[in-house]
């Protein structure tokens, strides 16, 4: 994969490096051809090219026979082009000059004309020169303008057409060659770049589908966003690993409590069913009523355990069919009370229960919103000293709001999260308290399913408030 990006890249850049080579050529073409018009363009005489200024510099010879010569005018154009002329009669003898090179010839042969306008510099003078004519009467006369090589060149190509083709052939492959090579070097330093941070996050993730969360890296150029990201995300799994741990330890006990929850009262059933079934050991009825008692009272402590599972897998999985329908919740609220003070265990317990309003009305499953404040009173009387006091306080705005407040022991920091857990069993639950521990999971999961929401704060040494939302 890591090798994969890098190619593409580097295709990708060899690519857009070609074309930046192909445009320079063609710039550089352009501006070697151009580049002897620049003295033409930056001279108002000579922007329409040497030989058309030479040939329109007529208009400035003057005179007839032996005595032409060049205005003055003329000669201020001369001299504002850095040129100089010769002006040749029909046998090309100069009759007229101005600032001629003295090493220039003062007579021409034709093939002395001819080689100079063809090669540079051609006449023995360091000069290039353009030739043009003036008729004066039946006369003709020819003048040279001379012009600096530095300033105009001429350039004579002489080639085979088969030749060319081949030159030019291999030229471009040899280009081709070199900036490919070229392209691929630094195409390959460029991208290394930008494709090694990529390894490193593809790095990272294949470490994270592993399971090793310890992932990090410094946030730096481009990927900036990405490692920031990259970061959190190992964070975030390392995190839920710590806590899907912690769930997974508290599971095991979980099971492990409810294992001998059910194998303690399940070794009284048997135990004394094995006795009432043994011919050799006569019970009296009296015995018979209290074994049977024993075993009645232990096997529905065993169903509730299991009515506890199938509840809280229904609500869950959201298969528990909810019985709405209108119920004053002050009525409701004020009986759970009551049957929890009725039981002998708790008679003697303090628990208040206040309401401003002796009517508030909402639809819900009332026994199920029963079986929520059972479980949250117990747990307050369970969990906490004799001499506990609970408040239960049910007030309405907008939403109806039930108030279970303890001044017991209080809940550490720490286990509040897991109060609802399904698997969790707090650390202070005592010997006496022997149950499948779904019962604050089975609270929060019925309110939720009506909709509403269970919230709890806590605090060590001052008590505990639970507050249902409905």
């Amino acid at each position: 994969m890591k090798w994969k990006l890098t190619l593409r890249f580097v295709s990708t850049v060899i690519s857009v490096v070609i074309i930046v080579v192909f445009i320079n050529i063609v710039a550089i073409t352009m501006i070697f051809f151009m580049d002897n018009d620049i003295y033409n363009q930056n001279n108002k005489f000579l922007q329409a090219g040497p030989e058309v200024f030479v040939r329109k510099f007529s208009c400035y010879v003057l005179g007839s026979g032996q005595d032409l010569y060049v205005s003055d005018e003329g000669k201020k154009v001369l001299d504002s082009t850095e040129t100089w002329i010769q002006i040749l009669d029909e046998n090309g003898k100069e009759i007229y000059n101005y600032k001629r090179p003295e090493n220039a010839p003062l007579k021409y042969t034709p093939f002395q004309i001819v080689h100079g306008y063809k090669y540079r510099g051609g006449i023995g003078a360091a000069a290039t020169i353009f030739i043009a004519e003036k008729t004066i009467g039946d006369t003709r006369y020819s003048y040279i303008i001379g012009f600096p090589m530095n300033k105009v060149q001429k350039k004579v190509l002489i080639y085979s057409i088969d030749e060319i083709g081949i030159l030019l052939k291999n030229i471009t492959m040899i280009t081709l060659v070199i900036d490919s090579i070229i392209a691929l070097f630094f195409g390959y330093l460029f991208s290394r770049r930008l494709t090694k941070p990529l390894g490193n996050i593809i790095s990272g993730v294949e470490k994270l589908v592993e399971g090793d969360y310890d992932v990090y890296y410094s946030p730096k150029g481009i990927y900036n966003d990405v490692y920031n990201n990259l970061n959190n995300l190992s964070d975030t799994l390392k995190s839920n690993e710590k806590e899907r741990k912690k769930i997974e330890v508290m599971k095991e006990e979980w099971i492990a409590n409810i294992s001998h929850d059910i194998k303690t009262p399940l070794a009284s059933i048997k135990g004394y069913a094995e006795i009432l079934s043994d011919d050799d050991y006569k019970s009296s009825e009296e015995e018979i009523r209290s074994y049977a008692d024993i075993i009645n009272k232990k096997s529905n402590y065993i169903n509730e355990l299991v009515n506890d599972l199938k509840l809280t897998t229904k609500l869950r999985n959201k298969t528990s069919m909810i019985n709405k329908k209108e119920i004053n919740l002050v009525n409701l609220v004020r009986e759970t009370v009551i049957d929890i003070l009725n039981d002998p265990i708790y008679s003697e317990r303090y628990v208040n229960f206040i309401s401003e309003e002796n009517t508030i009305l909402k639809e819900v499953d009332g026994i199920l919103i029963k079986r929520v404040i059972s479980n949250i009173l117990y747990n307050g009387l369970i969990h906490n000293d004799e001499n506990v006091k609970i408040e239960v306080k049910i007030i309405k705005d907008d939403k109806v709001h039930i108030f279970v407040k303890d001044n017991g022991k209080g809940i550490r920091q720490e286990e509040l999260k897991y109060i609802f857990d399904r698997y969790y069993r707090g650390t202070n639950t005592g010997e006496r308290h022997k149950g499948s521990g779904l019962g604050m999971a089975i609270a929060k999961e019925i309110v939720k399913a009506h909709g509403g929401d269970i919230k709890i704060s806590s605090i060590i040494g001052e008590g505990t408030e639970i507050e249902i939302i409905l």
